[in-house]
C-alpha cells in the first residue's frame, strides 16, 4: 500500500484513485438504496414520532458526514501547512462541496423532521444554529479557496481558515448538552442507544453508503482538479512557446 508521502506524487495518486473511485461509488449507491428501502418498508413506526422517524436514515448520516467533511478539511489544511504536502490543499478543496451538500441535506431533513415533532420548521437553538453556521463556513472556505487560487496564492490563507473553522465541531457535538434545546440529546453512541433495534438496524447501511459516496465524490473532484491544473499548465507552456 503506498505511503502518504508516495501519494504526494499526482501520478501515483491518480493511479490509485482511478480504480478506487467506482469501487467506492457503486457500493455506496447500493448500500444507500438498500438502507433506504429497508428503512421505508421493513421497520415499524416509532411509538412517539410515528412515520417521521424514518427520516433518520438520511438525517443521521448527512449530519455525521457534514461534520466529518470539515474534519477532513482541517486535517488536510494542517498537513499542507506543516508538511507542504502537494495534494493536501487539493484534498481540502475537494472535501468542501460534498461537505456543504451533506450539511445542507442535514438541515433540510432536520427541518422536515422538526415540523411534526416540534411544531415548527426552524428554531434558533444551539444544534440547528451551529449546524447552519457550519454550512456558511463551508461556503466561505469555497469562496476563499477559489479566490486564493485565482490570484495565484500559495494556499496558506484557506488552510488557516480550514483549521480555524474546526472550532465549530465540538460546539455542534456538545450543543445539546450545553444549552436548553429543542433538539433531542444524542440517541446513538458506541455503547448505548436509545432507539429500538427494530428501527435502528437499517441505519448502518445508509451511514456506510453515504460515507463511501462522500469518499468517491472527493476522489472525483481531486482528479478533476488535477486534470484542470495539468491542462492549464500545458496551455501556459504553449503560450510561452508561441
Amino acid at each position: 500500500m503506498p505511503s502518504i508521502h508516495a501519494l504526494a506524487n499526482p501520478a501515483r495518486f491518480l493511479k490509485l484513485a482511478r480504480p478506487l473511485t467506482p469501487a467506492l461509488f457503486w457500493p455506496g449507491v447500493l448500500l444507500i438504496a438498500f438502507g433506504a428501502w429497508a428503512g421505508l418498508t421493513q421497520t415499524p413506526p416509532d411509538y412517539l414520532q410515528g412515520e417521521t422517524v424514518r427520516i433518520l436514515y438520511i438525517h443521521v448520516p448527512t449530519a455525521w458526514l457534514g461534520m466529518a467533511g470539515w474534519s477532513g478539511i482541517a486535517v488536510a489544511s494542517l498537513t499542507y501547512l506543516v508538511w507542504r504536502h502537494p495534494l493536501a490543499m487539493t484534498a481540502a478543496r475537494a472535501c468542501a462541496v460534498p461537505g456543504a451538500m451533506y450539511t445542507a441535506l442535514c438541515l433540510i431533513t432536520g427541518s422536515i423532521w422538526g415540523r411534526p415533532a416540534w411544531g415548527t420548521w426552524w428554531e434558533w437553538d444551539g444544534r440547528l444554529t451551529s449546524m447552519l453556521l457550519l454550512f456558511f463556513v463551508y461556503l466561505g472556505f469555497m469562496a476563499l479557496a477559489r479566490g486564493d487560487a485565482a490570484r495565484g496564492g500559495d494556499g496558506r490563507i484557506p488552510a488557516l481558515y480550514g483549521i480555524a473553522g474546526s472550532v465549530l465541531l465540538p460546539i455542534i457535538h456538545y450543543s445539546v448538552e450545553w444549552w436548553n434545546t429543542l433538539h433531542q440529546p444524542q440517541s446513538i453512541g458506541l455503547t448505548k442507544n436509545t432507539i429500538d433495534k427494530s428501527i435502528l438496524w437499517p441505519l448502518p447501511f445508509t451511514v456506510g453508503g453515504f460515507t463511501l459516496l462522500f469518499a468517491a465524490i472527493v476522489l472525483m473532484r481531486m482528479r478533476a482538479m488535477l486534470a484542470a491544473a495539468k491542462a492549464e499548465a500545458r496551455l501556459r507552456r504553449m503560450a510561452a512557446e508561441a
